[in-house]
């Protein structure tokens, strides 16, 4: 017997259409959290110690997160929680949420401050004309702060 094709050739059985691939290996905040229970640190541990930072989030929430289960990005207030409650960056856990729910792609750069990076993820999505002002004023700057030293 052989195994019924698509129109496109794929084994609805086996195969994952790109669209549902995509979305599978989207889980950038729920692999931090799993590799933090791998670790050894509970769920619950993980609610004790958001709470003691002064954050709220549940035991069944991180789970979730977890497990890939949750459908919306968290708020801010609550990725500050989780970020406590899995003890790492803010910004990190920030941009994990982002690749995960949003799509978000950014290229890391290094050495430069965390405004750098917000003005190069805002870049990301306007046009090139925009871009090249944009990045024309950013060189201006840097070449006026050599100037100055």
């Amino acid at each position: 017997m052989t195994a019924r094709r698509t129109e496109r050739g794929q084994d609805p059985t086996t195969d994952i259409p790109d669209r549902l691939a995509r979305d599978i290996d989207r889980d950038d905040l729920s692999r931090l959290v799993r590799e933090v229970n791998d670790g050894g640190v509970s769920y619950q541990d993980m609610a004790d110690r958001a709470a003691a930072a002064g954050h709220k989030v549940s035991k069944p929430y991180m789970q979730k997160i977890a497990a890939n289960n949750v459908t919306t990005a968290p708020s801010d207030t609550r990725l500050e929680a989780i970020a406590a409650a899995i003890g790492r960056p803010v910004a990190l856990v920030k941009r994990a949420a982002a690749i995960q729910w949003l799509a978000y792609d950014a290229t890391e750069l290094s050495g430069y401050g965390d405004d750098i990076r917000i003005i190069v993820a805002h870049l990301a999505g306007m046009d090139r004309p925009d871009v090249r002002k944009w990045r024309a004023m950013i060189e201006a700057a840097e070449a006026a702060e050599v100037e100055d030293d």
